[in-house]
């Protein structure tokens, strides 16, 4: 197993399947890794995504990669470009993920920064359309939203 950053981040990403998430992130992941997964910490986010937010180690990685495959089913998830210089890797690409709950899908961009040092991720934040994502477990209800003062409000 190669330690550059690089590889060590696609190596991560090839094994967050259920079955093999926990072995992973304790091989690749520092005991003090930072997870970073859609915000720094929003409480309302949190109620429907529990994993967000900003935690620490190995158990982060787990309890991510393991409530999103319980809650989603993955249809796609594609990679295309990763690249770093140094510790830092950068990750981009896209997937589709269809809520078990309701069987809605979304198609979601993807980007990663992550850092890794010594053949251990060290630093992993996570950004997606999480607007999309979180659609996927809206049942009903509307938001009335209002952009700027001089335009109309509207409904989603």
């Amino acid at each position: 197993m190669s330690t550059q950053p690089t590889e060590v981040i696609k190596e991560f990403l090839a094994n967050t399947a259920p079955e093999k998430i926990e072995t992973a992130a304790h091989r690749l992941v520092a005991e003090d890794a930072t997870y970073i997964s859609l915000n720094f910490e929003n409480p309302e986010l949190k109620q429907i995504l529990p994993w967000t937010g900003t935690s620490k180690g190995p158990q982060a990685f787990i309890d991510t990669f393991s409530g999103v495959a319980k809650w989603w089913t993955h249809e796609d998830f594609t990679v295309t470009a990763l690249f770093g210089e140094g510790e830092n890797v950068a990750v981009f690409g896209r997937f589709t993920y269809r809520s078990v709950s309701l069987s809605k899908a979304a198609t979601s961009p993807f980007s990663i920064h992550a850092k890794g040092r010594n053949g251990k991720i060290v630093y992993f934040q996570f950004m997606e359309d999480t607007f999309a994502t979180a659609r996927t477990f809206s049942q009903k209800g509307t938001w009335t939203i209002k952009i700027a003062p001089n335009q109309p409000e509207f409904e989603v």
